[in-house]
């Protein structure tokens, strides 16, 4: 049986330990280290349409890695491309949807499916535009999120509002939607409401969050993927 083993503090790997058999896959150039027991090999996930997507839409790798303990038993170690903390998911009982460049690595009896989400979250939303990426199958994910990653439990009548670049991956059960207030939704209608909405999003910093409301888990992380992106490019122009 496959064990997933984050080890380290800050920016850890992935230890995963194989058993004769055993198959993992995870995003392209994720892996460190392997031993001579496993092979490794890229493949398409899904067939080429799942995998035109990913790549397309949702700026996934086109390949993934396949690694297989094909002669005994092996250990491997993966990473991550953004600085943070990863964590070991469960599915099974509940399926996820994963934001973009959450996706780490999973057991082969994991699988990630693409599908279609609503337009309103396409459009305005850093969740997977058009499409998003959702678990089946039954076994063990990993994701990782820029920073430390927390989960929260959402319970009915305990809506969750999280700013939308801070969500790693969330069970698909929940009803999420996304909005620029941080208020009540049914306050304030009408033309006066919206542009009401629309600066406090300014005013606060928050701009487009997510509100996900029924019964399940979502994990977040503690820095914006987006805000780290622009000082890198900050930097870059900087030093030229």
């Amino acid at each position: 049986m496959t064990t997933f083993t984050v080890t380290g503090e800050i920016d850890p790997f992935l230890h995963v330990s194989l058993k004769k058999g055993d198959k993992i896959y995870c995003e392209s150039g994720s892996m460190v280290m392997m031993e001579a027991t496993l092979d490794l090999q890229g493949r398409m996930s899904g067939g080429l349409g799942q995998a035109l997507i990913r790549r397309f839409a949702n700026g996934e790798s086109f390949f993934q890695q396949h690694i297989e303990a094909t002669r005994g038993d092996g250990d491997c170690l993966l990473s991550p491309a953004l600085p943070g903390a990863m964590e070991i998911v469960a599915v099974g009982e509940a399926q996820y949807i994963l934001n973009d460049g959450a996706f780490v690595a999973a057991t082969s009896d994991v699988a990630l499916q693409v599908r279609t989400q609503g337009v309103g979250n396409a459009l305005f939303g850093q969740s997977g535009g058009f499409f998003v990426m959702e678990t089946a199958g039954k076994g063990q994910l990993v994701v990782s999120g820029f920073g430390t990653i927390f989960s929260l439990d959402v319970e009915p009548n305990k809506d969750l509002i999280i700013d939308n670049a801070h969500v790693v991956c969330w069970d698909k059960q929940l009803h999420y939607e996304l909005s620029v207030t941080t208020g009540n939704p049914r306050q304030g209608g009408g033309l006066g409401g919206l542009l009401g909405n629309l600066v406090n999003s300014v005013t606060s910093g928050e701009g487009v969050v997510l509100r996900f409301s029924g019964r399940g888990k979502v994990y977040i992380c503690s820095r914006n993927p987006s805000s780290f992106a622009k000082l890198m490019a900050k930097a870059g122009v900087a030093g030229a």
